[in-house]
């Protein structure tokens, strides 16, 4: 072993030891071990930042961007609602949101299947009142589960099949994968579904200001338009349909009349229903029920552009000009160019329409209009604004834009007209101009301490390769697959792959691992199929750390997870993996 390689060795063992301590943060250790490369002289200076440029970096922050505007769509958790049927029991929530993202991750990109289902892990973990570190990884493993059962769901798949045609003349097909890896996405789904109880109970996400706000009891008004989900329903019947997670407080009739909001009363079609609940509940049901929110046909809502439109909630002060004013005589919108939304107040239960409410100071409000002049019109109005949060209530929503938008980047992809990066990158992009997420809200909601770690180990990972340290395992494992049965041949291939991923990436370990792999087989007079298959199998498996495959870096930061976490709840799902795997590979490929 020559000293660059024990170099390299020894940064990397090092890099792990302080993950795995957390005292250090991980984007600070990567960069340290990005440092301490250079400073040895197995990164040359001007391979330093590379890894800003590759291809996972702006897979993982476009990914970021589209699952936010997803979020904001609201469609995901609206379907997967009705599924449910509005169920609160944690576990048939994670069967649901794993068993969607595993069979999904096996049509398209595992990444953008996830991408498309955090969002709802988000709502159904508040629901269960749960934390949503309990369903992230979970749904992140079973992301790469389902890419192992298609051609298009990973990487690996596809780099292998390529590798095998180089060989044979004949790739692998669509769902040659199939048989395999539907057997250990079975497997892993069970595994699964009981073992997320090896996770810390206790990890979130780092919280922000906005979440110290305590705001549940907002009143606001929708209208009800023909043909809308709620015509035709009594109030306790449009609860069900809402899940409970509202009351309706009035009912103010087409014709100006106001009825009392008891159960059996029944709501038609041009009627204006006064809501009170959380701003998120609150716009679930208007989406559910297809309700048109108070002040969305004014020009507030689309002025300026309308991915510029916001909301946001400030407290009316005592020398507010609104104190002691109703709204509707103060003509917000045509004096301000701002929508009023939704009004709550401590100890009250509203039950009048929105302009008729006589604000009072202490009241707090959430108001519409162009973001760049929200805080101007602030101050205009004597108001104080809150610490910062999302609020979807009011926000610009672009239903099924954001959706398929995101189906035709993965359909893209599938067809190989694009790599997975441009088309997410030109996704991302195509959603901002949309006006289905705002560009200031779409830099928000990017975890830069995450892509700051993955910049750094990249080069830091391939020194591996450009020391010679790959070639030495290669080494390594021809010597010892030589003593093996055929059956631990195969499983020192897989585990080989699954052990090298977190530090090449998977495509990476396909490309050193395929050939060793393939000439082992050969030397040993197998057929190359069943060792071509451990090798996609081993590098489609990466649950022990955040690094080595984006579905795993992207859970990292909503999750709030550690990095000791991963191996916590994917050591054991990594041992199911081989004691599965083997035989079902060698049943369905046969050596000879």
């Amino acid at each position: 072993m020559t000293t660059p390689q024990m170099l390299a060795f020894a940064v990397l063992g090092g890099m792990m030891l302080l993950f795995v301590w957390g005292r250090i943060r991980f984007d600070l250790v990567a960069i340290l071990a990005l440092l301490t490369c250079l400073a040895v002289g197995i990164v040359k200076p001007k391979e330093a930042f590379t890894g800003f440029s590759d291809d996972i970096v702006i897979i993982v922050a476009s990914a970021l961007v589209i699952s936010a505007a997803v979020e904001r769509s609201g469609v995901i958790e609206v379907v997967l609602s009705r599924l449910a049927g509005g169920t609160t029991r944690f576990g048939t929530q994670l069967s649901l949101l794993v068993g969607s993202v595993t069979i999904l991750s096996a049509l398209v990109k595992n990444i953008g299947a996830l991408a498309m289902m955090m969002p709802a892990a988000f709502q159904m973990a508040k629901k269960s009142n749960s934390s949503p570190s309990c369903m992230l990884m979970p749904m992140s493993f079973g992301s790469l589960l389902g890419g192992l059962i298609t051609f298009v769901g990973t990487s690996p798949n596809i780099i292998v099949s390529r590798v095998r045609e180089e060989m044979t003349g004949q790739p692998f097909s669509m769902f040659d994968y199939t048989p395999v890896g539907l057997g250990l996405a079975a497997a892993g789904f069970l595994f699964l579904r009981f073992g997320y109880r090896l996770l810390p109970a206790g990890r979130r996400a780092a919280p922000t200001m906005g979440e110290a706000l305590d705001i549940e009891d907002y009143a606001t008004e929708a209208e009800v338009p023909a043909r809308s989900a709620a015509e035709g329903l009594t109030v306790g019947q449009f609860r069900d349909m809402v899940e409970g997670e509202i009351a309706v407080t009035g009912i103010h009739r087409y014709d100006g009349r106001s009825a009392m909001p008891l159960p059996d009363a029944v709501i038609s079609a041009g009627d204006i229903l006064t809501l009170k609940g959380d701003p998120d509940a609150l716009e679930r049901a208007i989406s559910v029920a297809g309700l048109e929110l108070e002040g969305q046909h004014r020009q507030a809502a689309a002025t300026r552009g309308s991915s510029n439109v916001g909301v946001i909630e400030a407290v009316v002060g005592r020398d507010s000009v609104l104190a002691g004013q109703a709204a509707g005589r103060m003509a917000l919108h045509e004096r301000h160019g701002v929508n009023l939304i939704a009004v709550s107040r401590r100890g009250e239960r509203i039950t009048a329409r929105l302009r008729d409410i006589v604000l009072c100071p202490g009241d707090v409000i959430v108001l519409q209009g162009p973001l760049d002049t929200l805080p101007e019109r602030l101050r205009e109005l004597g108001c104080l604004p809150l610490a910062e949060r999302q609020l979807r209530l009011g926000a610009a929503r672009r239903g099924l834009i954001p959706i398929a938008i995101l189906a035709v980047a993965m359909a893209l992809t599938a067809l190989g007209v694009l790599p997975v990066a441009i088309a997410f990158f030109g996704a991302a992009a195509l959603i901002m101009l949309a006006g289905a997420l705002p560009a200031r809200e779409a830099y928000e909601r990017i975890e830069w301490p995450i892509l700051i770690m993955i910049g750094a180990l990249i080069p830091v990972s391939d020194s591996l390769r450009t020391t010679g340290a790959t070639d030495l395992i290669a080494h390594w494992l021809s010597a010892a697959a030589a003593t093996l049965p055929a059956w631990g041949a195969v499983g020192l291939i897989l585990v080989a792959a699954m052990a090298v991923t977190p530090f090449l990436n998977n495509a990476a370990t396909v490309l050193v691992m395929a050939p060793i792999a393939a000439t082992f087989a050969s030397g040993l007079g197998y057929r190359p199929e069943a060792f071509l298959m451990a090798v996609a199998v081993g590098a489609g498996s990466d649950f022990l750390t955040p690094i080595g495959h984006q579905c795993n870096t992207l859970v990292m930061g909503p999750g709030g997870y550690r990095f000791s976490d991963y191996a916590r709840l994917g050591a054991p799902l990594s041992l199911m993996v081989v004691i599965v795997g083997v035989p079902l590979i060698l049943a369905v490929w046969p050596l000879r």
